[in-house]
């Protein structure tokens, strides 16, 4: 229905490396003193139970007082982290790693084939086209020409029908607010005026005449990187029209909702809306193009299940559901009777979570089995065609095409193997390498099994662990241990650049696939939620115990680290078990759990939370994991780097600096407590290559001097 163009993992060829001399951790690194932060006085009453908030006032993102505080706490970061003797021997080598050339799977669009490409080190990759195979490659779009130093990104990219148009977004510093941009494909000449203020959006074409896109109203008050963004609006912009003129297709104080996003159906007959409050369950309307003054017809009516439209052919609907079906299924109806009392199987659920896609006029049935890819191919009937075979055990993407399209590209990776790209022919269901990258790294020498292991309260969770052949389980290695566990989202096998250097270092790489996420399914996924999210982090301690008693680390060497949710996920173990681990790195982490909902899109994660506003046990039972709150004075805490940037406006990096204020102020022990906080950055889409080099040396150099194992020189 829709095309989402990703700038994807891409891939890389292999030379071997010679380790030398080993750089010692520095034994006498001084922390200089923690910014003096204020406190004041301001308590919440939340069902008779007063709570305290004395830094409420970091909340402010726009005064004077916390860009002082930001630019005290960053010094002090920078100042122990410039002691550690190896910091740039890391950066020199992620330098080296990361050079080298990046390509996507390509997609055709009107006479050209496109594709991104990144050099090595450039900031953002970059669009290309060609006509043809054999054409001459020449640049589209160039987002590193946006801004002097690489912070401006591309944020989506939608073509027409014909390829004749084409609508990109733009996103500067990180932030989700966009701007969108219209060319004509052939000569690159601008469309009509800029779009301003759009969040949220993808961007579907109605033939050449203009975009569906959705966007809130820009905050009138306060910041417009913190404040709510409540209604969601479904607008359709046609071209050479003001913006201020853009028709109010769906939303708005009428029929309000939080996330409204639209497509159309490939022969663009249907406009497709989907509708919902939270990050878990949608409505699905239905309004036909073909007919003039036609209406919304509602095919699914309720946010209880996620449910989407495929496609068509004709009057008949290829619908995707969670209805009755935990783990997904196809269904198909006529038209005139959309609902889903009508609804009969196409393919219908089995044990595997299901994330279909169309393309060459077949359905590509991609599953998760024990988080790794299973994908078959059905003709549009339901009928099975081919068990494709992949090149391994890993992470397949990419199945998508036009419904006229003889050919297909997909990517393949592993922990272990870069992503390759693969030339599929959907008659016969043979696949060719179409692009292999050329990385300084051995899969070889390196292997990832995966294990069960029991948690809490004796559920079986699925982890796999990544190291070099022949490393003895002696309970010495560097670990890193990383989760998510939330939002439905499954954690699938997915080379990094970055954790060669841990893999080449002797270290452990370890992906724990805990309950809150997608890997099993919407029952998994509930196992994780509200009143359930303790298991969560249960599932992320068991691990950690696992990789301690098979002797993979030792509490000295086992560091944990997560993004987003998976902030929230290192903040609560690292209160409820600080002992357990060395290093912790929270990055851009959801740490106040009773305001989280109050700024941005905040309140649309409440599926998955719950609120401290619900009721006195939902309250009761956030304050008690809430990372920021469940901190204890005169704890040793381990050292721990939270990371976040000024443009977060998904997750407001207040949670980041309260959470970082309290623990400087209630740790205990010798163990530094640092805030990495970059500027002209977001949640972490978009970033510049020179931002995330400076990212990931930070965090290898802290968890190596933390764990005094010191860093051994690679040629």
């Amino acid at each position: 229905m829709m095309k989402y163009l990703s700038l994807g993992v891409l891939v890389f060829g292999l030379t071997a490396c010679q380790q030398e001399k080993v750089i010692e951790s520095k034994a006498d690194i001084s922390v200089k003193p923690y910014p003096q932060t204020k406190k004041i006085e301001q308590k919440d009453n939340f069902f008779g139970t007063d709570v305290e908030d004395p830094y409420r006032w970091l909340e402010d993102d726009l005064s004077q007082e916390t860009k002082d505080w930001v630019k005290a706490e960053n010094e002090v970061t920078e100042d122990y982290l410039s002691q550690i003797p190896f910091r740039e021997n890391i950066r020199k080598r992620l330098e080296h790693l990361w050079n080298y050339e990046k390509v996507s799977a390509p997609f055709k669009e009107g006479d050209f084939i496109y594709f991104y490409k990144n050099d090595g080190l450039q900031n953002q990759s970059v669009l290309y086209r060609k006509k043809g195979e054999e054409g001459k490659e020449e640049v589209f779009l160039d987002p590193n020409k946006l801004s002097s130093d690489g912070t401006t990104s591309l944020a989506g990219v939608s073509f027409s029908k014909d390829g004749s148009l084409v609508a990109y977004q733009i996103s500067e510093g990180g932030s989700d607010w966009t701007k969108v941009i219209i060319l004509k494909a052939e000569d690159k000449s601008i469309v009509g005026d800029t779009l301003q203020n759009v969040k949220f959006s993808g961007m579907a074409w109605r033939g050449n005449d203009g975009i569906y896109y959705s966007s809130y109203d820009k905050p009138k008050e306060g910041s417009a990187l913190s404040a709510m963004t409540d209604q969601h609006k479904l607008f359709f912009h046609k071209l050479n029209t003001p913006q201020n003129t853009d028709e109010l297709v769906f939303g708005g104080p009428e029929t309000p909702r939080r996330y409204i996003g639209a497509g159309l159906t490939e022969d663009e007959r249907f406009l497709v809306v989907s509708a919902a409050n939270s990050t878990s369950g949608n409505e699905l309307y239905l309004k036909d193009l073909s007919k003039p003054d036609s209406k919304f017809v509602t095919v699914v009516g309720n946010m209880e299940k996620n449910n989407y439209i495929l496609d068509n052919d004709g009057d008949r609907l290829l619908i995707y559901t969670e209805l009755n079906a935990p783990n997904g299924r196809i269904v198909e109806t006529n038209v005139a009777a959309p609902t889903s009392e009508n609804w009969k199987d196409l393919i219908a659920e089995t044990e595997q979570v299901l994330s279909p896609s169309l393309g060459g006029g077949k359905i590509f049935a991609n599953y998760l089995k024990d988080a790794t890819s299973l994908v078959k191919q059905y003709d549009r009937n339901g009928k099975l065609e081919h068990d494709i075979e992949l090149p391994g055990v890993g992470s397949a993407g990419g199945f998508g095409a036009k419904k006229d399209d003889k050919e297909l590209y997909y990517s393949f990776t592993n922990y272990v193997n870069p992503g390759t790209i693969y030339k599929y022919d959907i008659a016969s269901g043979k696949s060719e390498i179409y692009r292999k990258p050329e990385v300084q790294f051995d899969p070889t020498k390196y292997e990832s099994k995966q294990v069960f292991y029991t948690s809490k309260d004796g559920t079986k969770v699925p982890m796999i662990i990544t190291y070099k052949k022949g490393i003895k389980l002696d309970g010495t290695n560097p670990t890193m241990l990383y989760g998510y566990g939330g939002f439905n989202i499954s954690l699938t096998p997915s080379f990094s650049i970055s954790n060669v250097l841990l893999l080449e270092q002797g270290g452990v790489y370890a992906v724990a696939n805990l309950r809150g996420g997608g890997e099993y399914g919407e029952n998994w996924h509930l196992a994780g939620t509200k009143l359930k999210k303790q298991n969560v982090f249960d599932d992320f301690i068991a691990a950690a115990e696992y990789l301690i008693s098979e002797k993979y680390t030792s509490s000295e060497k086992l560091a944990i680290s997560g993004g987003s949710n998976g902030g929230l996920l290192v903040g609560a173990s690292m209160t409820q078990r600080p002992e357990l681990f060395k290093v912790a790195f929270p990055a851009v982490g959801v740490l106040d759990m009773l305001r989280y909902h109050k700024f941005t899109a905040g309140a649309g994660w409440a599926f998955d939370y719950g609120t401290a506003d619900d009721n006195a046990e939902m309250f009761n039972y956030l304050l008690k994991y809430s990372p920021y709150h469940a901190l204890k004075q005169g704890t040793d805490y381990p050292a721990t780097m939270v990371t976040t940037a000024d443009h977060d406006d998904r997750v407001v990096p207040a949670h980041s600096f309260k959470f970082a204020a309290r623990l400087q102020e209630y740790n205990k022990g010798t163990n530094p407590v640092l805030i990495r906080i970059d500027t002209k950055a977001g949640h972490g889409a978009g970033k510049s290559t020179a931002m995330v080099i400076a990212e990931q040396t930070d965090k290898w150099s802290f968890m190596f001097q933390n764990m005094n194992v010191g860093y051994k020189e690679v040629k």
